[in-house]
């Protein structure tokens, strides 16, 4: 007779996008939030009910920063799923790349205080995972 019981956790579903420009830029927000409110952070959010987790990366980068690309222009960077990447619980995100012009007008909304382009050599402390998401990003294109 087995004894063994499955346990379960609750697991959220994100979209992050990774927005550089042609001249070695990259888009980050300023939190307005908790957790890590005031913080720099990449765009993204929850995927919605019935939508694709690139649909909400496209949806959140213009939410979020004003800029607006088609789901099909992004470029699927990775799933990032390492256990403590949010200190709110468990959450999976999907992670997209998009490149853009120079001189890209951006500008903040929905939970984002600031949104602003930095120099991806000299970029400030990121929430979450945020930085491993970058260098997944500039490694592949290197």
């Amino acid at each position: 007779m087995s004894t063994e019981t499955e346990t379960f956790e609750t697991i959220r579903y994100t979209a992050d996008l990774v927005v550089t420009t042609t001249d070695g830029y990259v888009l980050l927000i300023e939190r307005g939030w908790d957790p890590h409110k005031g913080q720099w952070a990449l765009p993204g959010g929850h995927v919605d009910p019935g939508e694709t987790s690139r649909a909400a990366a496209a949806r959140e980068l213009a939410e979020e920063a004003g800029v607006y690309a088609a789901p099909e222009e992004l470029v699927q960077v990775g799933t990032f799923d390492e256990p403590d990447r949010d200190p709110r619980g468990r959450y999976i995100t999907v992670a997209y790349h998009l490149t853009v012009l120079p001189g890209t007008t951006v500008e903040a909304g929905d939970d984002a205080t600031r949104a602003e382009w930095w120099p991806l050599d000299a970029l400030p402390s990121l929430a979450f995972d945020h930085a491993d998401i970058i260098t997944a990003v500039t490694r592949g294109s290197r």
